[in-house]
């Protein structure tokens, strides 16, 4: 549970963002999109394989 303690005179604006912005942070909402999915280990570790070699692509392109 969030808690944003509101300060005397703040206006309610400002302090939805602030909470906005601290949800954000705590990845609720991907992990909860990530979830409502089943995907295989084989294919979650070629997506990460894929994931590396652009990187590394963009990387060596860098050097060049």
């Amino acid at each position: 549970m969030l808690i944003i303690p509101i300060k005397e005179g703040e206006n309610i604006d400002r302090a939805l963002k602030r909470f906005k912005r601290k949800f954000d942070k705590t990845g609720t909402m991907r992990q909860l999109r990530k979830r409502q999915q089943f995907n295989k280990p084989s294919v979650v570790r070629r997506a990460q394989i894929q994931k590396a070699e652009y990187i590394q692509g963009l990387r060596d392109q860098e050097e060049i």
